[in-house]
């Protein structure tokens, strides 16, 4: 595959027309012309969709374009190096991360970081879901939970202790639960889905199926409604640090067993290799967690 008829489709993406395209890279219409017809003959498929005055993304070409991306941020990436010109960290940067943490510990990062890497750009995707890394052209997922999916590489950036919290509110109505069985008496605010909340007890795991009578596809719904007094919900610590210091919310220690704690990871796809932008944004990542644990010590 050629990268410059590669240069050329990307190009025309993001400009809107081949004129555009060809003005960018320093081409004339023609040749511009030329080279998207001779990549549209390589892949077999039409790209795009062109007249005289508009041009747009077939299905193909949507599905073709963040590869295209990929590629050409990598040819980049790999000159950069080979100059010996920084770090390489360059491009776009496509993350997708939880709602909260996005809030809460990439988004302070975001400004140090651009100034640090001034040939870098960054998309976050803030979402509670996984997406399908290859398909949608994301670089890299933050993700809290326990990890199924074998053919993502996945890297462990730190462990990720959680707390039962409730606002005083709630607790002067109803009493703290003593015992994990006390929270089947308990207004309890799990993510959408969540049957059962899982603790260590001596050692071992226990389940406990909650009654409730509210839940959110989001955990910010959970900490929300938990603020207004609604129940009992069990959330990140660094998601409530600042809660409980000023007293909007009461951890909540049982007798018997502790939250399970998740890790933390950076996952990306197999498919590519892991980039200097990828790599500078997980140290700083890193970082961060590692100031915000002791923080909490």
């Amino acid at each position: 595959m050629n990268l410059d008829e590669v240069r050329v489709f990307a190009a025309a993406a993001r400009g809107g027309s081949l004129a555009e395209a060809a003005r960018r890279l320093g081409i004339t219409p023609m040749i511009a012309t030329r080279r998207l017809a001779s990549l549209e003959q390589v892949l077999g498929v039409r790209l795009m969709h062109r007249t005289t005055r508009s041009l747009s993304l077939t299905p193909e070409g949507e599905t073709f374009l963040p590869y295209a991306q990929s590629l050409l941020e990598t040819e980049q990436q790999a000159r950069t190096l080979l100059s010996g010109d920084g770090d390489g960290a360059s491009g776009l940067l496509r993350v997708s991360a939880p709602v909260a943490f996005s809030i809460k510990l990439i988004a302070p990062l975001i400004p140090s970081l651009l100034d640090d890497h001034p040939e870098l750009k960054i998309s976050l995707d803030m979402s509670d879901t996984m997406p399908d890394l290859v398909a949608s052209g994301i670089d890299l997922a933050i993700r809290i939970a326990r990890l199924k999916d074998s053919s993502l590489i996945a890297r462990k950036l730190g462990e990720n202790p959680r707390s039962l919290v409730a606002a005083p509110s709630y607790l002067g109505k109803h009493g703290p639960p003593r015992i994990a069985s006390d929270l089947i008496h308990h207004q309890c605010l799990p993510l959408h889905g969540v049957s059962h909340w899982t603790f260590l007890s001596a050692g071992a795991e226990t389940h406990v199926r909650l009654q409730s009578r509210f839940s959110s596809t989001s955990i910010e719904g959970c900490h929300a409604a938990c603020l207004a007094g609604a129940g009992i919900t069990l959330l990140s610590d660094w998601n409530i640090a600042d809660d409980l210091d000023a007293g909007r919310l009461m951890r909540i220690r049982l007798e018997d067993a502790e939250p399970e704690t998740l890790a933390i990871w950076a996952v990306y796809p197999t498919t590519k290799l892991v980039a200097p932008k990828v790599r500078v944004f997980i140290d700083r990542l890193m970082r961060a967690l590692g100031e915000a644990a002791k923080a909490r010590a």
